[in-house]
């Protein structure tokens, strides 16, 4: 087997070399995540610095063991990181890396992920979930395992499914019905929050959405979780689901488990569809992602530039409302030509609208004016050209 000596971050690791990565391979090492790890390196110093003690970080599928030896090195205050994963192949590879970077402070494990996390059941402050495909298999032994005041790092690549190309695998794997709509990326996003959160109810634990993004071919989360009752069944009152009707474009987030969703669009009378549930809560923190660009900036990470546009896109959509709007999708259906997203902005401001661009899509705007008032905006602005 011919190797390979890769840089990332303050690391150098060794990796086994394949044609392609995928679910038939063992996977070590896939440079299209390394967004993905430099992001979450911000995020757990984030997380360190709020919580103002050490902690441990249990990586779930260490794979070659970059992200886990990224994690001793670059985060300050830093006890001890586990390193696991199921494959022999790839934990004799973990090994030779921490050995590589000289790293004290990492234990490495060849176990199933779910065995890991509950025979080491609250020790850890921080789980990294990074699975090839869902994470769904691993949500319950998470959330038995973590403690109060802990972090969980969810990614999810079986966007096909949460964002409802495949309707059933996401019934099946999530409990949640998928939309396919021009914002099924935020739609998948909110199901995998939803799931989480209902999941982390059973064991009186409830979950606050710190930073999330949707990125290539994958989903990320960062959730903070908070134990008690109460709090729980608070929580689980930002789980619902979200009408839409594909003939004119409405679209209503509708808060329960149980509640009553009318069949028929209020205001063309065409049929509905119905997602979820989901979670409808915020899912971007803004005060969380301010101290992560404010990291990004001392940090030395090879995708900065990439990191700062996309955290400077989702500080602006947050607190912004559930779903957004694609201008294209809109100017289609009243089948005009779409003006300046700017202009729309502008125009929207104006009569005292909140609007922001979003990171889910270049076209789109997330906003809380009426779809009749982007209508009308639009028209007018066209009127003026």
């Amino acid at each position: 087997m011919d190797n390979k000596h890769i840089k990332e971050g303050l690391v150098q690791i060794k990796v086994p070399e394949f044609d392609k990565v995928s679910a038939k391979a063992p996977v070590f090492y896939n440079p299209a995540m390394e967004l993905n790890r430099d992001l979450s390196i911000l995020a757990l110093q984030k997380f360190q610095m709020d919580l103002g003690e050490e902690i441990t970080i249990c990586d779930a599928f260490g794979g070659s063991g970059i992200r886990g030896i990224r994690y001793a090195r670059e985060i300050s205050g830093v006890s001890q990181v586990v390193v696991n994963d199921i494959s022999s192949l790839a934990v004799q590879f973990a090994k030779e890396n921490a050995d590589l970077n000289d790293v004290q402070n990492l234990e490495i494990y060849q176990n199933d992920a779910n065995l890991v996390l509950r025979e080491r059941r609250g020790e850890f402050d921080v789980v990294d979930i990074d699975p090839f495909g869902t994470p769904s298999y691993f949500v319950d032994s998470v959330a038995n395992s973590l403690k109060a005041d802990s972090m969980l790092c969810l990614t999810a690549t079986d966007t096909s499914a949460l964002c409802g190309t495949y309707k059933e695998p996401c019934i099946r794997k999530y409990n949640a019905v998928p939309l396919k709509t021009e914002y099924c990326h935020e739609n998948g996003i909110r199901i995998l929050a939803g799931f989480a959160a209902l999941t982390f109810a059973k064991y009186k634990k409830s979950v606050v959405i710190k930073f999330s993004h949707s990125s290539e071919h994958y989903m990320r989360l960062y959730l903070q979780v908070e134990k008690g009752a109460k709090e729980s069944d608070e929580s689980l009152k930002n789980v619902g689901f979200i009408i839409h009707c594909r003939k004119c474009l409405f679209r209503k987030p509708v808060n329960g488990l149980a509640p009553h969703i009318p069949d028929k669009c209020p205001e063309c009378g065409e049929k509905t569809q119905v997602g979820g549930p989901m979670w409808l809560g915020e899912i971007q923190d803004a005060d969380f992602i301010e101290g992560m660009i404010g990291l990004a900036e001392e940090k030395d990470i090879n995708t900065e530039k990439k990191a700062l546009k996309l955290l400077n896109r989702c500080l602006e959509e947050s607190n912004m409302p559930a779903t957004f709007y694609d201008l294209h999708v809109v100017c289609k259906k009243l089948k005009i030509s779409a003006p300046s997203i700017v202009d729309v902005m502008e125009s929207l401001e104006a009569e005292n609208y909140l609007v922001s661009r979003t990171h889910y899509n270049p076209t789109a705007i997330k906003t809380n004016a009426p779809l009749n008032k982007i209508e009308e905006v639009i028209k007018i602005l066209l009127a003026l050209d």
